[in-house]
């Protein structure tokens, strides 16, 4: 008897329950400082205006980004993920506002935001993956300024977090493809120690990209 692949609402579904029971533990999966690579790139942030921290989960990078003065959106498909964000944003001190949503059909609104960051959302496919960054390209000021980082293949050897599958995984090539567009690139490959909760610890293959439209 054949076994039919599931659905795609199925694999969203599952996906869902997935992130839920990985966010409903009460310590913050991913820790709750914000991505290193975010912090660095501190200095090319504006000193205000509107950011979009896609796929936030629990909020790590949008509170951090908020401390920084931005008027911020935490976008994340997860309640459990939204709940600890909105915890930390309290203890935090941090003010900024939040939207269930699901990152690949979400309305990416034209030329709405000054910052748009997406750390580690590598749970996109590569068709899902598309229709996210011509969002979130579509969605940048010009002038805005994109800041992105991810997990290379060469992080399946690692095996300290991220997909297992190598088509969800970023390439020098790839982020060009899609972003080489914009002005002032900047695309960091590095392997280096990371210690961002129980969720990414260890030797880490990475890869970032910073731009402005």
């Amino acid at each position: 008897m054949r076994h039919m692949p599931p659905r795609p609402e199925e694999q969203a579904l599952s996906e869902f329950a997935r992130w839920e029971g990985r966010y409903a533990v009460p310590d913050y999966v991913f820790g709750e400082e914000p991505n290193y690579f975010l912090a660095a790139s501190k200095p090319l942030l504006p000193t205000s205006g509107k950011a979009l921290a896609v796929a936030d989960g629990e909020g790590r990078n949008g509170v951090w980004l908020a401390q920084q003065g931005l008027d911020v959106l935490s976008l994340d498909f997860s309640p459990a993920g939204q709940d600890k964000a909105r915890k930390l944003a309290t203890a935090r001190g941090a003010k900024l506002s939040f939207e269930i949503g699901d990152v690949h059909a979400w309305a990416y609104p034209d030329s709405t935001f000054d910052v748009v960051v997406e750390i580690f959302t590598q749970f996109s496919s590569p068709a899902e993956r598309a229709v996210k960054w011509a969002g979130m390209k579509r969605t940048l000021k010009p002038g805005g300024l994109l800041i992105l980082q991810g997990y290379t293949p060469k992080q399946l050897q690692y095996g300290t977090g991220g997909p297992k599958q190598i088509e969800n995984l970023y390439t020098r090539e790839m982020l060009l493809e899609t972003f080489g567009d914009l002005k002032d690139i900047r695309v960091t490959e590095e392997e280096l120690e990371m210690h961002e909760g129980a969720g990414h610890g260890g030797m880490s293959a990475v890869i970032g990209l910073t731009g402005r439209k």
